[in-house]
């Protein structure tokens, strides 16, 4: 069975040996996250000591995925089915840009730039169909150029490999009025495909062998010869799902799973939070199982590294920083983590899936 919060808490202690005082360089971190009051937030968080809020702006609903240009803008998309978008520059004067996208239309939660900084790239959703499709923007005005299709539904994160894209179509049925209500999980169809990057072109797809493991989120190995992929568990049994991967790997030619092993007697409950990638090996965050599952860079189990409710992985330099319930990890990966707790500011707040490095 999974370690319960307590027991989570209990294991944290024993890190935490290793205090924040002697975490060297301060480090910020774009991220998105619900106060406790339920309000939520984007911005920058900075370490140093405990983890506190440097710079925040607030948002109509929850957000999820956060991007980073090279001159420090951030830019995020309402999760899953949202409705807007917004491109904001912490610490400047200047008003975020906010853009409301049509009614025949959805936000998936993720944003990436092109790697001259004139297009944005989001996942979407037709309301109408329920197909998946990524919309190429303006990065200025952050209107939609182009529209092409992901030849799926339910598209998530996407990623770039070279001049092409690559998307991860979770492939979970729902309905336009329920919002995000699963429905139909027999029909399940969850894919990862490969488009050009100018024109949309279908370039590839590949799908494994269990229809019910949802891929959704994505990180290169450092090498960028492996992409990493966290999967969420869609069984209708919970023994199956409990037991399900939370790993995949593909190396552009094969798209596999990585078994997860209940070697030390943890369940992972069949659910990936967030993906990240170090010389290390693989980190998916696990936050029913109250922990980080970490793999060898080859997809070997390592073991679980205990956190309270950690969602949010960062990779900076060769340490992983994960953010959890009430304190976060630097180095998370180490045999003896540093301990950042959560200033005032941040008690309560819920951390989303991602966070990025600023440096």
């Amino acid at each position: 069975m999974a370690i319960d919060r307590r027991q989570a808490l209990a294991l944290l202690g024993g890190l935490a040996a290793v205090p924040y005082a002697h975490a060297g360089t301060p480090l910020r971190l774009a991220a998105a996250w619900q106060q406790e009051d339920g309000g939520y937030r984007i911005g920058v968080l900075a370490t140093g000591g405990p983890l506190t809020v440097q710079h925040a702006l607030e948002v109509p609903t929850r957000a999820h995925g956060v991007h980073v240009l090279p001159n420090g803008t951030l830019l995020s998309a309402a999760r899953r089915p949202g409705d807007w978008l917004v491109r904001w520059h912490p610490g400047r004067r200047a008003e975020p840009l906010w853009h409301w996208i049509d009614a025949t239309r959805s936000f998936n939660g993720h944003v990436i730039a092109s790697a001259d900084g004139r297009w944005l790239y989001t996942t979407e959703t037709d309301i109408d169909t329920g197909a998946s499709l990524v919309a190429r923007r303006d990065a200025r005005s952050l209107e939609t150029d182009a529209e092409w299709s992901t030849h799926g539904i339910d598209a998530h994160e996407l990623i770039w490999d070279g001049s092409t894209l690559i998307v991860a179509n979770g492939g979970v049925p729902t309905a336009p009025e329920t919002g995000r209500v699963k429905r139909d999980l027999h029909t399940m169809d969850s894919s990862l495909v490969r488009l050009d990057g100018r024109t949309g072109r279908l370039l590839g797809q590949w799908r494994l062998e269990d229809p019910r493991l949802s891929l959704r989120h994505l990180a290169w190995n450092p090498g960028r010869t492996v992409l990493g992929i966290a999967l969420q568990a869609e069984h209708d049994d919970t023994a199956s799902k409990h037991a399900a991967p939370i790993l995949a790997l593909f190396d552009g030619q094969r798209l596999r799973a990585v078994p997860t092993p209940n070697a030390d007697g943890t369940g992972i409950h069949g659910y990936g939070g967030s993906m990240a990638a170090t010389q290390d090996g693989w980190a998916v965050s696990c936050p029913r199982a109250n922990g980080i599952a970490t793999f060898t860079p080859q997809g070997e189990w390592r073991g679980l590294v205990p956190l309270p409710e950690v969602c949010a992985l960062a990779v900076n330099g060769r340490q992983l920083w994960a953010g959890g319930l009430g304190s976060s990890l630097q180095d998370a990966l180490a045999a003896r983590p540093s301990v950042h707790p959560h200033a005032a500011s941040l008690q309560g707040a819920r951390l989303d899936n991602h966070w990025v490095g600023l440096g």
